[in-house]
C-alpha cells in the first residue's frame, strides 16, 4: 500500500515538475515575445487640430479621434482619485499586478458564475494601457498572461504617474472621447478644472463599457453607475460622506458638444481653413497631429457678414415673388410628424417649419415643428401661432424672373391648408415670438468678403446663404464676370500713362468691325445713352462703358492684361477690349483683395485666412506675417522705443496713382451708382458691377482700413431681371454690412499721400472753377499735372485714335491691333 502511495506520490511531483517547467518555459517564450514598448516613451498619440478666431475663440475642431493630451500635473487631483477608485485603488502600492485583486476576483467570480451573472476582471490600470498601447482586445489565456508580463515590465521602465497619464490620455469614454480631457469637453462642455466631483465619477464609470452607461438611451443605469465610483471613492477615503451626500445628490446633466465647426455663422470660413490645411500638410497631420491654427476671424463681423449677406438675398428673392411651399401634408399624415420628417438646416436658425392649419382674412394658423432635445429626439408637443397677413404680402405668385402676380390681398392668395412652408419668429418687446413671417430659401446665392487693406487679413467670409444647405463656395470657388467692379483697373492704368482724372474722353457710339464672318461689336452703355465728351472720373463714377473701351484702346489691353495680373485678379487674360469691361472671370476674393491694394497706398497683400499655426508642442510652424522684428523680444520693459516693424510689401502702384483711384471711386458713393451707400455716414468708396442681362451684380468697396466685397448671382448663371443691378443688389449688402461693422468707429478719411495736390474744379467738365462757381469738387492731381488755366484737361478724341465723321459721329474704327474677342463684357 505504502508502495502505491509512494508511486502515486512521485507521479504527482513528476507531473508538478513537468507542469512548472512547461509554464516557466511559457512565461519565457513569451517574455522573449513581448513588444517592444519603447514608443511609449515618446507618446504621441494623435490629437484633435484645433482651429480658433482671431479673439482666441475655439471655432473648429478636426480629428478622427477626439482627443485633448494633458500632462498627468494638469490634471485636477479629484478627477484622478474618481479614476483610481473605479479602475485601480491600489495603483500606486502594486507592482503592475494585483494579487489581492485577482484573489477577490476568483472569489466573486464563483459567486457571479453560481448566479448566472457577469465576471468581473482584476485588471489594473498598468495592465490596461499595456492592452490598449502593445496588444489586441482577444480574450485568451495567452492574452491574458502575455499583458501581466507586460505591465510587470511597464511598472520597471516608467514611472507612476507616467503610466498614468498614459492611461488618462488614451483610454476611449464613449462619445468619440479619448481620454479624460476630451471626454470634459464632449459631455459637459467642461475643462477638467470645471469638473465637479459628480461628473468626474459619471466619466470614471465609462471605460468598462461607455453604452452600458450612456446619459440619454441608459440614464438610470449611468446614474446608478456614477453614483457606485462615488462610494468607492468614499470607501477608499478619497472624500468625505458630506462630499459623497452633495456628488449623489447632483442631476446628470449632460451637454454633448458638437464636433467639426463650432460656430455655425463661420461653417464657410471654417472649410475653406480646413481645405488650406489639407493642401499644406495632408490628411493625416490635418487630423492626427494636433495642430493649433489661429485663424483671422473677426467673430462679430462674421455675423454681420452672414446676416446682411441673407437679408439682401431675401430682399432680392421677395421682389420677384413666391413660388410655393416646401411640400404639402400627405394624406393621412399628422403635422407633427410630417415636420419632424423633414430635414431643416441648423444654420438656418432661428428660422423653423411649419404647417399652414388654418386660414382666415387676416393670418394664416400655423403649426410649428416640435422641438428637437440635445439627444436629438423631438418633444411630444403641439405648438401654433399666426402668420399675419402683412407678413406675406410680398408673396405674390413667381411668373419668371421679370413677372410676378396679382397683389396679395389675403392669406388664402397665398397659401392653403396642409401647405409646409419656412417661417422665422417675429419677436415682441420681451424678446419672444408674437408671430411668424413667411419666408422662403433664396433661388439667387451670393457671397460676402471682408478683410484688412494693410495685411490682407480675411475677417470675414460667408459663400452663400446656407452652408448645410450648399457647401460650395461662391466667395472662393465661383469665377464669374465682375462687370464693371473692374473698370477701376482700366482707370490706373490710364492715370500711370499720364491721363489725369479730368481728362476728357468721348462717350459716343463706337463700332468694331471683328474681322470676316464676325458681327460688329457695338458696346452700349446701361441705358443705351451717350454723354459726349466726359471726364474720367464721370466715366467711372457712372460707369461708361464706351468710354472705358476707348480708354482701354488707347494705353493697349497689354497694359490693362498686366494690370490684371499684377493686383492678383486673373494671371492669362486675353487682349481683348471687351476684358475692359470686365468679361474676364476671377473669384470675390482676389477681386476684393485687389481693391485693397488701391486703398492701402498700392501695397501689394495677399489674402489669407491663417494667422499662425503651431504644433502638439507649441512651436510655430507657419506664420503669415514673416517679418522680423528681434525688439518684439524684449522680457522686460525699460522705456525703450517701440519696435518697428519694416513695411516689405511690394510697391504695385505709386501711392499717387492709388489716391487719384481712391478719390473717384469716393464719386461714385457720393455721385454716383452707389449712393445707397452714403447711408452708412463715414468715408466709403467703391464700385459696381453688373454683367450682361444682368446675371452677375457686384459691389466692392473699402473704409481706409477695411475692405468689402460682394457677389450675387444665380449658380448657375441666368437674368435676375431687369434693372437688378450691382446698386440695387450687392450695393445694399455692403451698406448694411458696413452700418454694422462701422457702428462703434469714429469716422476716417482716406489718407492723402505726398505728391499730391487737390485742386478745386467743375465737376462736369474738369475746367479749374472759379469763385462762387457751384458744381465744384476737390480734383486730385499729381504734381505738376494741375490744371492751369480755365481749359479742359482734354487727350482729344484724335489721342484715342476715333476718327469723326462729318456731322461729327464716330466712324467704324477697323484694323486695330487689339482684338474684340467674345467676351459679354460688363455693364454697371
Amino acid at each position: 500500500m505504502l508502495r502505491v502511495f509512494a508511486t502515486l506520490f512521485a507521479g504527482l511531483v513528476v507531473l508538478g515538475l513537468g507542469a512548472a517547467l512547461a509554464g516557466f518555459y511559457m512565461l519565457w517564450r513569451l517574455s522573449n515575445d513581448l513588444p517592444s514598448y519603447d514608443h511609449l516613451a515618446d507618446y504621441a498619440p494623435p490629437i484633435m487640430t484645433r482651429v480658433h478666431a482671431g479673439d482666441g475663440s475655439l471655432i473648429a475642431e478636426y480629428a478622427r479621434e477626439r482627443r485633448i493630451f494633458v500632462p498627468i500635473e494638469t490634471i485636477p487631483e479629484h478627477v484622478v482619485h474618481a479614476f483610481l477608485a473605479a479602475e485601480d485603488k491600489n495603483f500606486y502600492s502594486h507592482s503592475g499586478v494585483d494579487s489581492r485583486g485577482i484573489m477577490r476576483a476568483v472569489v466573486t467570480n464563483v459567486w457571479n458564475v453560481v448566479n448566472d451573472r457577469r465576471l468581473v476582471g482584476a485588471s489594473t490600470i498598468t495592465q490596461q494601457v499595456a492592452k490598449n498601447f502593445l496588444l489586441t482586445s482577444d480574450v485568451t489565456f495567452q492574452r491574458k498572461v502575455t499583458e501581466a508580463l507586460l505591465a510587470l515590465k511597464l511598472e520597471r521602465a516608467f514611472t507612476k504617474d507616467q503610466i498614468l497619464e498614459l492611461y488618462l490620455n488614451e483610454i476611449y469614454l464613449g462619445l468619440g472621447s479619448h481620454g479624460v480631457a476630451a471626454a470634459a469637453l464632449n459631455y459637459f462642455d467642461k475643462s477638467l478644472t470645471e469638473l465637479s466631483l459628480a461628473d468626474a465619477a459619471y466619466l470614471a464609470a465609462l471605460p468598462k463599457a461607455p453604452n452600458n452607461y450612456h446619459p440619454f438611451r441608459r440614464r438610470e443605469k449611468a446614474i446608478g453607475r456614477r453614483n457606485w465610483v462615488i462610494g468607492r471613492m468614499l470607501d477608499t477615503g478619497f472624500i468625505s460622506t458630506y462630499q459623497a451626500s452633495v456628488a449623489r445628490a447632483e442631476d446628470l446633466v449632460v451637454t454633448p458638444r458638437a464636433f467639426g465647426a463650432q460656430l455655425v455663422e463661420a461653417n464657410y470660413f471654417v472649410e475653406q481653413v480646413r481645405r488650406d490645411l489639407y493642401e499644406r500638410y495632408g490628411e493625416e497631420k490635418l487630423y492626427e497631429s494636433g495642430l493649433s491654427v489661429r485663424t483671422t476671424l473677426d467673430t462679430q463681423m462674421q455675423g454681420q457678414a452672414r446676416d446682411a449677406l441673407r437679408q439682401g438675398l431675401m430682399a432680392y428673392d421677395q421682389r420677384h415673388g413666391w413660388r410655393g411651399p416646401v411640400d404639402t401634408l400627405a394624406p393621412n399624415t399628422t403635422w407633427t410628424t410630417a415636420l419632424t420628417e423633414i430635414d431643416l438646416a441648423a444654420d438656418l436658425a432661428p428660422w423653423t417649419l411649419a404647417t399652414v392649419i388654418g386660414l382666415s382674412e387676416e393670418y394664416a394658423k400655423i403649426g410649428l415643428r416640435p422641438t428637437r432635445e440635445v439627444s436629438g429626439a423631438f418633444r411630444d408637443e403641439i405648438i401654433t401661432s399666426t402668420i399675419p397677413l402683412e407678413e406675406m404680402t410680398w408673396a405674390r405668385k413667381f411668373i419668371d424672373d421679370k413677372r410676378i402676380g396679382n397683389e396679395v390681398k389675403r392669406p388664402h392668395d397665398v397659401v392653403s391648408i396642409g401647405d409646409i412652408v419656412y417661417v422665422a419668429p417675429v419677436p415682441g418687446e420681451d424678446g419672444k415670438p408674437t408671430h411668424y413671417a413667411l419666408r422662403q430659401i433664396p433661388d439667387v446665392n451670393g457671397a460676402i468678403v471682408a478683410l484688412d487693406a494693410h495685411t490682407g487679413r480675411v475677417l470675414a467670409l460667408q459663400g452663400g446663404f446656407s452652408y448645410e444647405i450648399s457647401e460650395f463656395n461662391r466667395a472662393v470657388q465661383a469665377t464669374r464676370q465682375p462687370g464693371s467692379a473692374f473698370k477701376p483697373f482700366v482707370y490706373a492704368a490710364a492715370l500711370d500713362r499720364g491721363f489725369t482724372p479730368s481728362s476728357m474722353v468721348l462717350d459716343a457710339p463706337f463700332v468694331m468691325d471683328q474681322g470676316p464672318g464676325l458681327a460688329l461689336w457695338k458696346p452700349e452703355n446701361y441705358g443705351n445713352r451717350f454723354y459726349g465728351p466726359s471726364t474720367l472720373r464721370l466715366g467711372i463714377e457712372k460707369s461708361r462703358n464706351v468710354m472705358t473701351v476707348r480708354l482701354a484702346q488707347n494705353i493697349g489691353m497689354g497694359t490693362v492684361r498686366d494690370y490684371a495680373r499684377r493686383f492678383g485678379i486673373t494671371e492669362n487674360m486675353p487682349r481683348v477690349l471687351s476684358m475692359a469691361l470686365g468679361a474676364g472671370e476671377t473669384t470675390l476674393l482676389r477681386m476684393t483683395s485687389a481693391y485693397a491694394m488701391l486703398v492701402n497706398g498700392g501695397r501689394q497683400v495677399s489674402p489669407t485666412l491663417i494667422d499662425r499655426i503651431q504644433d502638439r508642442r507649441g512651436a510655430t510652424v507657419f506664420r503669415h506675417d514673416q517679418r522680423a522684428c528681434d525688439a518684439c523680444e524684449a522680457e522686460v520693459w525699460e522705456n525703450q522705443p517701440a519696435p518697428e516693424l519694416p513695411d516689405t510689401r511690394a510697391q504695385v502702384l505709386s501711392p499717387q496713382t492709388s489716391y487719384q483711384v481712391v478719390s473717384m471711386l469716393e464719386g461714385v458713393v457720393e455721385r454716383g451708382t452707389a449712393r445707397s451707400v452714403r447711408a452708412v455716414g463715414h468715408p466709403l468708396a467703391g464700385k459696381t458691377g453688373t454683367t450682361n442681362d444682368e446675371r452677375d451684380a457686384w459691389f466692392v468697396g473699402f473704409s481706409s482700413d477695411l475692405v468689402v466685397g460682394v457677389f450675387v448671382g444665380f449658380d448657375s448663371p441666368r437674368p435676375m431681371g431687369r434693372g437688378e443691378t450691382g446698386g440695387k443688389v450687392a450695393a445694399p449688402i455692403f451698406r448694411d454690412f458696413m452700418t454694422a461693422a462701422l457702428a462703434d468707429t469714429a469716422p476716417v478719411p482716406f489718407r492723402i499721400p505726398t505728391g499730391i495736390n487737390l485742386v478745386r474744379v467743375n465737376a462736369k467738365t474738369g475746367l479749374l472753377a472759379g469763385p462762387g462757381e457751384s458744381n465744384v469738387i476737390l480734383e486730385a492731381f499729381k504734381e505738376g499735372t494741375e490744371p492751369r488755366a480755365a481749359e479742359p484737361i482734354n487727350q482729344g478724341v484724335q489721342d484715342l485714335g476715333i476718327a469723326i465723321g462729318p456731322n461729327g459721329e464716330p466712324v467704324t474704327t477697323t484694323g486695330t491691333s487689339t482684338p474684340l474677342g467674345n467676351g459679354t463684357g460688363g455693364l454697371y
